[in-house]
């Protein structure tokens, strides 16, 4: 059965599916080493700002340490808003209505990011800052290919199990789309070090980050498969120690509700400076 039509974008993910999903990572004690990482990192990012932030949004953001950061800046009211669990994924916020919007590690399960973008852009004031961290790249590629060449030895065939994950590259751009002056994209790659993929799978369920594909397959894999898979990661991505390596790229971006106070953005594809320095300069023009 098609997840889609023509007037909409593809219904790549399971939202609900998710928050179940979410919940039991809840329950079994969650993994939050990239969480607790993240907002580290985005606290650091708004502290280069010279402002602080009267009404602020978090979109989605998964973990207590990612809702509530120790930030000075957040001096004023702060709205949580889960992600959306129905094919509609209108966001419940009026335009205008925030001078922060933030997101951690929940972007990358939406359907229509440039729809999201474009709403997340409307909410904030004029001069209002967006800054989300959201998985990418190439995260769990060793996962990704190990998995493949086992279902294709032991099954036949290759079902979806990670998600697609967007490229760095495209973000300028859908930020720009969505009209955000100054966006600026920089990229955090993390390699975790395992025992074995059973190991790295336990952290993914206890990140809530399993399969939640609308595509996944429906029927239990076989236990061959998962032991296939599980010897080509060690034979393919294993250091002289016989530990696995785990990529995660943390993917950030940020941008700014249009100002006639900012600098005229650079040219597409001409940006030089890291995102951290691009929020600090903007936050310094104030």
């Amino acid at each position: 059965m098609s997840t889609s039509s023509p007037d909409l974008p593809p219904r790549l993910f399971d939202l609900a599916l998710l928050r179940r999903r979410q919940d039991r990572a809840l329950a079994l004690g969650p993994e939050t080493f990239l969480a607790d990482r993240i907002a580290e990192d985005m606290s650091e990012r708004l502290d280069v700002v010279k402002r602080s932030f009267a009404a602020v949004a978090d979109i989605g953001s998964p973990a207590a340490a990612l809702r509530n950061p120790s930030n000075e800046k957040f001096n004023g009211t702060k709205t949580y808003l889960y992600l959306p669990s129905s094919n509609d994924e209108t966001l419940p916020i009026d335009p205008g209505s925030f001078n922060l919007v933030v997101s951690a590690l929940a972007l990358q399960f939406v359907n229509d990011l440039p729809g999201v973008l474009a709403q997340i852009r409307r909410a904030l004031k004029p001069d209002g800052l967006f800054l989300a961290a959201m998985v990418g790249g190439e995260t769990l590629t060793e996962l990704r290919q190990s998995f493949a060449a086992a279902e294709a030895e032991i099954e036949g065939g290759v079902s979806p199990r990670v998600a697609p994950f967007v490229d760095l590259r495209d973000l300028g751009a859908l930020l720009q789309r969505a009209g955000f002056s100054l966006p600026v994209t920089d990229v955090d790659r993390i390699v975790v070090r395992y025992d074995n993929a059973f190991a790295l799978m336990q952290d993914l369920r206890r990140m809530g980050a399993t399969n939640t594909l609308n595509e996944r397959r429906r029927t239990p894999s076989r236990r061959a498969t998962f032991l296939k898979m599980a010897q080509i990661y060690a034979e393919r991505f294993s250091d002289p120690d016989g530990r696995i390596r785990a990529t995660f790229d943390i993917v950030w971006m940020s941008g700014w509700a249009p100002h006639e106070s900012q600098q005229k953005p650079l040219k597409p594809g001409s940006a030089k400076m890291s995102l951290a320095d691009a929020v600090k300069k903007a936050g310094e023009t104030k």
